[in-house]
């Protein structure tokens, strides 16, 4: 038995990728970036069980090239969604967030884990990775296959891999469509759905906050009126890409006395017929 004397650089690979895919995918704008689904889908698709097999099978005649990343790829498809199913059961639940930590945690502990038990073996029996002889002896091994179905199961199981990476890359970069919608709401001066200005006197000014986010999936062009008693007292355009959000302040003032004074929210589609969507408070003037 002897030490390593280095770190594995697989090991260290698959640590290094690991603590990289945390940023980007947490911290905005980096979580915005492509580079997000691309350091991703090895966490979720191959990184897990790639530590796993690493701990499990330490001997480089344990499997082949072929077998360890098939077996990575197909292990770490199961592994994720147990993660998953074990935080639906913890006050955390199945959030982004705890998902993430959870699996890194667990690829870490694994690399870590597969470092010890190689290090407690012969040099010569280590499993060891030199990317480039790695990969050649891949292809020596499919290309030394004692039988042709060897070699047919062999091409069979990397089509798979390759199918099933493409699948789960295009679901994620393309979702599904969902329902057209656009939220419009109106909130106090807190930023609250309370403490609306009803109350005022004559002159008094109040203020809301007006909200409207664009779930349309294109780009759309509003109209927003106010209108104070039929009458139109503001009108403003808003242009907003999909998923954006635009909120403003709105003063007003009761410009006479009397109960019931109808403030109107009327928000509409440009190019369309119609009021789209609308909201109102009753304000009382004294």
């Amino acid at each position: 038995m002897s030490t390593l004397k280095h770190f594995p650089n697989d090991l260290a690979l698959v640590i290094f990728l690991t603590l990289l895919c945390i940023p980007f995918v947490l911290i905005p704008p980096l979580n915005e970036t492509p580079v997000r689904i691309i350091l991703g889908l090895p966490l979720v698709l191959f990184l897990p069980g790639y530590a796993l097999i690493a701990a499990l099978f330490i001997r480089k005649d344990d499997l082949d090239g072929i077998e360890r990343i098939a077996l990575s790829f197909g292990l770490s498809i199961a592994i994720t969604p147990l993660l998953g199913l074990g935080l639906n059961y913890t006050p955390f639940g199945i959030r982004l967030t705890p998902i993430l930590i959870v699996l890194s945690v667990f690829t870490i502990a694994l690399a870590i884990g597969a470092y010890v038990r190689r290090s407690r073996i012969r040099e010569a029996d280590r499993f060891v990775v030199e990317f480039g002889a790695f990969f050649k002896s891949m292809k020596e091994s499919f290309m030394t296959k004692d039988t042709k179905i060897d070699r047919i199961l062999s091409v069979i199981r990397i089509i798979s891999i390759v199918l099933a990476i493409s699948i789960t890359a295009y679901v994620i970069i393309t979702p599904k469509e969902g329902e057209k919608f656009t939220e419009f709401y109106v909130l106090g001066p807190g930023g609250m759905a309370e403490d609306y200005p009803t109350n005022l006197t004559v002159g008094e000014e109040g203020e809301v906050i007006i909200g409207v986010v664009n779930h349309e999936y294109a780009n759309t062009s509003y109209l927003l009126e106010v209108e104070l008693n039929g009458e139109i007292i503001d009108e403003k355009s808003i242009e907003l890409v999909h998923n954006e959000t635009w909120e403003s302040p709105f003063k007003f003032k009761a410009l006479r006395k009397g109960a019931d004074q109808k403030l109107e929210f009327l928000l509409y589609k440009v190019g369309e017929e119609g009021i789209y969507r609308s909201l109102h408070l009753w304000v009382d003037a004294i």
